[in-house]
């Protein structure tokens, strides 16, 4: 390998705090604020990365239906398609 044109590749724990689910692997990530971190298990500190879905709450391994609109888009949709008439 190329020295100095690869990114850091270290621990980062990813949390999905819809779930209350933590999890520490080894990525390429960092956390966008850079000084997000939280103490782990083992006493070690580790940059913390906020996911909205992960393996825990996602309804193909969890069965469960969930509904993820934070932004309103499905009220958008209905309100620019129920005017009725064509443009």
């Amino acid at each position: 390998m190329q020295p100095d044109i690869h990114p850091a590749y270290g621990p980062v724990v990813f949390r999905d705090q819809a779930a209350g689910y933590s999890f520490l692997t080894r990525s390429t990530l960092v956390s966008r604020a850079g000084d997000r971190t939280i103490e782990w298990e083992d006493g070690n500190v580790y940059p913390v990365i906020d996911v909205e879905i992960s393996s825990a709450s996602h309804p193909f391994y969890t069965g469960n239906m969930r509904v993820v609109d934070t932004a309103g888009r499905v009220e958008r949709f209905r309100r620019r398609y129920e005017r009725g008439g064509s443009r």
